[in-house]
């Protein structure tokens, strides 16, 4: 099926916060360890998209299957040319294209004027998300080892890095 995508509002707060709950608890994929709520997330669309960052949703049959976005990587000066990309997929939407056609949308509208650098947080094993970020050119930086502890096991956070100028 077509992905419909356009961008987010804090309206779809619901849907998106419960695509993203199912993550924090059933998975080491993000590190919040408790699920939020509509009004949080409610917050969180409005401050990435007061900022004037990108903020993206996908639809399926006016059904909301996905979403991505990009952030501060980190608030200091001389970081403001660089994004953190993020992108979650509806648990029973994946493998379906929807997350490559979601970003390949985000990256090709993130302004090369103002980035100059995208960024991608992996928890690893996770080589679907690998995959992902690895066919638009992201290549590996890092790997921090053991640096979260999430369901009683360590886990590690890698990071992807891409040059968009």
């Amino acid at each position: 099926m077509a992905l419909t995508i356009r961008e987010a509002s804090v309206n779809d707060a619901r849907v998106i916060c419960d695509i993203y709950n199912y993550y924090i608890e059933n998975t080491v994929i993000t590190f919040e360890t408790v699920a939020i709520s509509a009004s949080e997330m409610t917050q969180r669309i409005g401050e990435i998209l007061d900022a004037g960052f990108l903020f993206y949703v996908g639809e399926c049959n006016g059904k909301i299957v996905g979403y991505c976005y990009a952030h501060t990587w980190n608030p200091r000066c001389a970081y403001s040319t660089t994004n953190e990309v993020t992108i979650y997929l509806d648990k029973n939407e994946t493998g379906k294209g929807y997350g490559f056609t979601l970003y390949e949308h985000l990256i090709e509208n993130i302004d090369r004027e103002k980035v100059h650098v995208l960024i991608a947080g992996i928890c690893i094993p996770n080589e679907s998300s690998v995959r992902l970020h690895e066919k638009f050119g992201f290549k590996q930086v890092s790997c921090m080892r053991e640096i979260g502890r999430k369901f009683g096991q360590w886990i590690d956070v890698g990071h992807w890095q891409l040059f968009l100028t």
